[in-house]
């Protein structure tokens, strides 16, 4: 998948991201600050089902969500993770194991815990109201 997209056209990428990661359970999002990454995440939970507000997990380290469907979604950001120790530590890891869908921001933090079949999603700025989106799956 790659696409280039503005905010009015987030809800039909993050259905046709949907599609296409479908089966996979941890999605790891790459992005620089400011390039979207929460906001990606929170419209893909939109499509997932969740009805709840959908933010930033920055000094939680993690956010439950449900789905209307009684699903779980994990979402974590490691910006504040030195290393793969302090997730496991946390007990963070035990989440990516756990079945339940993961969405993570800033993974470059502790790229060794992921799992194999774990899809890499990018954003990139292109300019102040257009993105591109890049997924790359093993």
């Amino acid at each position: 998948m790659n696409v280039v997209f503005t905010l009015p056209e987030l809800p039909e990428v993050a259905a046709l991201f949907q599609k296409t990661v479908k089966g996979h359970r941890v999605i790891a999002v790459h992005g620089d600050m400011g390039a979207g990454k929460t906001t990606f995440i929170s419209a893909f939970c939109k499509i997932l089902g969740v009805g709840s507000t959908v933010h930033s997990p920055t000094f939680s380290l993690v956010n439950e969500y449900q789905t209307r469907d009684g699903e779980k979604i994990c979402h974590m950001d490691w910006y504040r993770l030195k290393d793969e120790s302090e997730l496991v530590q946390a007990g963070l890891e035990e989440y990516l194991y756990s079945g339940m869908t993961c969405l993570i921001e800033w993974p470059e933090r502790a790229p060794g815990i992921l799992p194999e079949d774990t899809v890499h999603a990018y954003l990139e700025v292109v300019d102040p109201h257009t993105r591109r989106l890049f997924a790359q799956m093993s």
